[in-house]
């Protein structure tokens, strides 16, 4: 063995490290120090700072240091306040942003809701990128070149905004939406493009992003919600002449289609109160707009159980032939009560939804829309295979023989319906003898309109893959 006898220890003791420390301090501390007027500047400017900076209670919200009993006030209910913040530093004194959407309607919607959110707040809007202070993007994770197109457009604005940095207020970048939280991590650590990160549950904390953006920091929220549906939320409409707006009635989705990103960027599915959803839409009403589109990931699998007097033990009723990858939950107001609720409330508008899953048109819901006559005839019905195998392999929950027995109910509850439909071509595990069923299976059915992709494979996290359209 090694002779070891001659080795000194590498780490001392709290004991055997403490007198040497004790020593040498006090004989550095026996000698006069002489210090420097603009240290000792320094040290006073910087003891300033920690005795009038926040303090502990500060970040505790109510916490009260001279009473043993909190008192409730109305900054203690407020929960945008941030104490840890000047008061005016959400305010947006006039500072314009400028909105590009991409992907798809629920997206608009977005953008819709984070502009009231934020005008609310004091900031104005404008469409010329050149002028604005913040360009926010409002992004898509779908496919992947949704997302390589939002790459290249981060690289074109960081050039911009290293060209405002000599004239005038440095432009600030933001990206929100499914991208936000998809890639939170290269979006903010490896790249460094952009200024604000936000996730689709978080557009109430824009202000304060921005507030600590401006500050000259980057500033994220990606935390997804059980809860948030922006149902207290007015969003601010922009459409053509304003004849057509969406409306959106829930977010997330429960589905887990083995080839989809949503559940993962946008979170479990909750329902917009039904109360809220009939207001929106009468003012849109009254605003003069003749058309309406309802928006969801999953559009006809509502459900509100916002009030206790919707809860039932009933559980809500499948196409025939069709079952969910989850457990189905009873209760609540459905897609049928809804629908019947905002057809009464103008007979004059038009009433559209998207977008739908197959499994989630009962024959309640079919004879509503053959009977009103401002619910347009027209039903998306997403196939995306017509083959038994691949659509086991997705998850969809119904075999091509399910999908077209549902084709003819729907044809034989209103005659003459519109169908269009969504395809994804390539899928893994795909034969060419699949290939041609999803061929025969749109010859059978013989589609209005039908959207077509072709599958694409890339990683979601360092150490699982997933796979989507």
């Amino acid at each position: 063995m090694r002779n070891t006898s001659r080795l000194r220890p590498i780490f001392l003791t709290f004991e055997q490290w403490l007198p040497r420390w004790s020593l040498q301090h006090r004989l550095c501390c026996s000698k006069p120090v002489s210090v420097h007027s603009n240290e000792q500047s320094r040290a006073d400017k910087f003891k300033t700072q920690i005795a009038t900076g926040p303090r502990f209670h500060d970040f505790v919200k109510g916490a009260s240091i001279n009473k043993q009993q909190p008192v409730i006030t109305d900054d203690l209910i407020d929960t945008d306040k941030h104490a840890y913040l000047p008061e005016d530093s959400e305010i947006g004194n006039s500072r314009t942003v400028c909105f590009e959407t991409y992907g798809c309607q629920m997206n608009v919607n977005d953008t819709e809701i984070a502009w009231s959110i934020l005008q609310k707040k004091g900031y104005q809007r404008t469409s010329d990128v050149a002028e604005a202070d913040v360009v926010l993007l409002v992004t898509c994770s779908i496919r992947e070149k949704a997302e390589q197109t939002i790459w290249n457009r981060l690289r074109q604005l960081t050039a911009m905004k290293k060209r405002r940095l000599k004239t005038r207020v440095p432009m600030k970048i933001g990206v929100l939406g499914c991208m936000a939280e998809r890639l939170k991590s290269e979006l903010l650590e490896r790249e460094k493009l952009l200024d604000v990160l936000a996730g689709p549950d978080a557009y109430r904390d824009l202000p304060r992003l921005l507030s600590v953006a401006h500050g000259g920091q980057q500033a994220s929220n990606v935390l997804l919600s059980l809860e948030e549906t922006y149902a207290d939320v007015m969003p601010v409409h922009h459409s053509p002449q304003g004849l057509s707006a969406f409306v959106s009635i829930m977010r997330g989705c429960d589905n887990m289609c083995s080839y989809c990103i949503v559940p993962f960027t946008r979170g479990r599915e909750r329902s917009r109160p039904v109360s809220s959803i009939l207001e929106e839409v009468h003012i849109l009403s009254e605003q003069g707009v003749k058309e309406v589109t309802m928006l969801g990931q999953n559009v006809n699998s509502y459900r509100d159980t916002s009030e206790e007097q919707f809860c039932s033990s009933e559980p809500g009723q499948l196409s025939r032939g069709f079952r969910t990858v989850y457990r189905a939950r009873p209760g609540g107001l459905r897609f049928a009560d809804l629908l019947d609720r905002v057809s009464l409330i103008d007979p004059d508008m038009r009433i559209r939804f998207t977008s739908p899953h197959p499994k989630d048109f009962p024959d309640e819901v079919l004879q509503l829309i053959k009977e009103r006559a401002n619910i347009c005839k027209q039903v998306h019905l997403p196939a995306q295979s017509g083959s038994s195998t691949v659509l086991q392999a997705m998850r969809r929950g119904y075999s091509r023989e399910a999908y077209l027995e549902l084709v003819d109910n729907i044809k034989t509850i209103i005659p003459g319906v519109s169908l269009s439909s969504d395809f994804i071509s390539g899928f893994c595990g795909e034969t060419e003898e699949d290939h041609l069923q999803t061929l025969s299976l749109i010859r059978e059915v013989r589609y209005n309109v039908g959207f077509l992709f072709a599958y694409s494979m890339r990683k979601v996290r360092s150490t699982q893959l997933t796979y989507w359209k």
